[in-house]
């Protein structure tokens, strides 16, 4: 239990029914053992032996006191016993504001950090959530803060209620600070990405641009954990000793007043001035450029946006009212007994004003990012088609001619639909079926016609010539059961016979139904050939470069064909003479 430092003029134990004995109200109590254990009375109505404090006051009087210096049924000095005062009913205001704040930056958070395009590397999607994490501690520290700041009434002897008020008040600043500083760097890198959307390649990232908003948030957030660092590592047991006004003011001002506290207020102050410079810098490098001073400094006002215009001034509040804590002890939030309009409107109010102005003027007035990037990609598409005297077909005609499915509609339904449209099956061999089956109902028309004697022209291949020439069928019979799709069940068989019939519609082998005699169709061929090779021999056929094999005539000291394994005979002697001379008809041949 902490030691208790009074100043004023100690209280006498009231006297009892002897010299040993000691009355508080009606209950009696041996002043010997009183005395054997240091106990004290001070005139706040409290007893304390530097260890151990009780309250004697009615109707708080301990019932008995037994001689190892224990009381029965006593009250502590730090117990809840006073009413709520102005500083908590306040606090509880302040407390349900915040509350809502926290909600709607949640909101604000779901809203603006959802991604609908695929993160790039340069623009990380926790840079735009930043701010709202940030504005998520700053509401949980003030209502951290403001809920503690109920005990800082109520407790009879100030205690740990008004340490803990105050260390999450602080936090709450550096937080409040630290979304002011997330709102406006992450507007600049919205506006960064909204200058490289159309052309990637404009500004490169390693120039004195990038290189500048890589370090400027190192230089930010180093100056705000300094500020963390003058703060949070003390001893705070001092604050505590406000029991009246002259320990108040021997032991608790002069460390709300310390070195430490004023150099944080510093480190506070150099983080404002970053967040000043990182806004000049964004509106420099990505807003139209004014010339002249007055000129650049009107542009400046105008291309800051309205939110910044009201939470940059409130982070400079922030700023302001945490120096003027660490130099007049009676405005500051460590005072027991301060001046509340001060404390809330300083302390409070600045950092609430900040939340509100993030959630309302951004966070729900704004658009998703990556929709508005969406909305302008389109815009811009919209302009080059009219641009290139490009017109797209309405939004109803996809509609009307059947090509919007309905959204209640599966996926696995939609990929049916169009199968059925398609047919299933192999597409090869369904094909391929399907012209087979129209040959043959051909077929069967051509020989009624022939048995009319109606003229009509076949076109249908004969495949098997010899063998139909062989069994005496008729040109007819061969041709309808050429062109008959195989019924059977194999699979293997129903591919040999349409690679067969394919094979005969590329090469038909056979002399056509005109009567032409065999002796023509083969000296028919013989001038086809003859003509094909009158260019030239045809060229070597293709060999595996894994094999390695050596002309003929070269005597091994020949080169390898480009492309082949093979050697080539351009270097033998024996075979450029021998050899009929190169005839190159294109560079292919070369």
């Amino acid at each position: 239990m902490g030691t208790i430092l009074d100043v004023r003029e100690l209280i006498q134990f009231p006297g009892g029914d002897n010299a040993t004995d000691v009355a508080f109200g009606d209950i009696h109590f041996n002043k010997t053992t009183l005395d054997h254990w240091n106990y004290t009375l001070y005139s706040n109505g409290t007893l304390s032996n530097q260890s151990w404090c009780m309250l004697v006051f009615e109707p708080y009087t301990p019932k008995l006191l037994y001689p190892n210096g224990t009381f029965i049924n006593a009250t502590w000095c730090w117990t809840a016993i006073q009413p709520i005062g102005p500083r908590a009913k306040i606090g509880l205001g302040f407390a349900v504001a915040f509350a809502l704040c926290l909600l709607g930056v949640l909101v604000s958070l779901a809203k603006h950090g959802r991604l609908l395009l695929p993160a790039e590397k340069r623009f990380y999607p926790i840079g735009r959530r930043w701010q709202w994490y940030w504005g998520i501690l700053t509401s949980a520290m003030a209502l951290i803060s403001l809920f503690t700041n109920v005990d800082v009434d109520r407790y009879y002897l100030p205690e740990l209620p008004i340490v803990l008020n105050v260390f999450f008040w602080f936090i709450m600043q550096m937080c409040a600070m630290a979304v002011v500083w997330e709102a406006v760097r992450h507007w600049g890198s919205w506006m960064e990405r909204q200058f490289i959307d159309p052309n990637p390649f404009v500004l490169p990232q390693d120039d004195r641009r990038g290189q500048f908003e890589f370090w400027l948030p190192l230089w930010f957030y180093l100056w705000l954990w300094l500020n963390f660092f003058m703060i949070v590592p003390r001893n705070w047991g001092n604050i505590e000793m406000q029991r009246d006004d002259d320990q108040a003011r021997l032991v608790a001002e002069p460390t709300a007043t310390d070195t430490r506290f004023k150099v944080a207020a510093f480190c506070l102050l150099v983080c404002w001035l970053s967040v000043c410079v990182s806004l000049w810098h964004s509106i420099k490098h990505y807003q139209p450029r004014n010339r002249g001073l007055w000129n650049r400094f009107l542009g400046i006002i105008r291309f800051t946006p309205l939110r910044f215009k009201i939470i940059v001034p409130l982070a400079l509040a922030i700023v302001a009212y945490q120096a003027l804590s660490a130099w007049k002890f009676q405005w500051s939030p460590l005072k027991l007994h301060t001046n509340n309009a001060a404390m809330f409107a300083g302390g409070y109010l600045p950092a609430l004003l900040i939340l509100a102005t993030q959630i309302f003027l951004y966070g729900w007035l704004h658009p998703n990012e990556d929709r508005e990037l969406i909305r302008q990609r389109r815009v811009r598409g919209q302009q080059l088609d009219r641009e290139l005297g490009i017109v797209h077909k309405p939004a109803w005609w996809r509609r009307v001619n059947g090509e919007v499915f309905g959204s209640e509609m599966h996926m696995r339904d939609r990929i049916a639909r169009n199968v059925a449209e398609v047919g299933g099956g192999r597409a090869t061999a369904r094909n391929i079926d399907r012209g087979l089956d129209a040959q043959a109902r051909y077929a069967e028309q051509v020989a009624r016609h022939q048995e009319d004697g109606t003229e009509m022209d076949d076109m249908v291949p004969n495949r098997n010539y010899a063998a139909s020439t062989a069994s005496g069928a008729s040109s007819t019979t061969r041709k309808v059961a050429l062109a008959t799709a195989y019924a059977g069940k194999s699979d293997r068989r129903r591919h040999e016979r349409t690679m067969q019939v394919a094979a005969s519609m590329l090469f038909p082998d056979g002399p056509p139904d005109d009567g032409t005699s065999d002796a023509a169709v083969a000296a028919r061929r013989r001038e086809r050939e003859a003509f094909i090779s009158e260019d030239g021999p045809a060229p070597p056929p293709y060999q595996d470069r894994g094999r390695t094999t050596t002309s003929a005539g070269s005597g091994g000291a020949g080169g390898r064909r480009p492309g082949t394994a093979e050697r080539s005979t351009s270097t033998g002697t024996t075979g450029s003479l021998q050899g009929p001379p190169q005839q190159v008809k294109s560079m292919l041949d070369i």
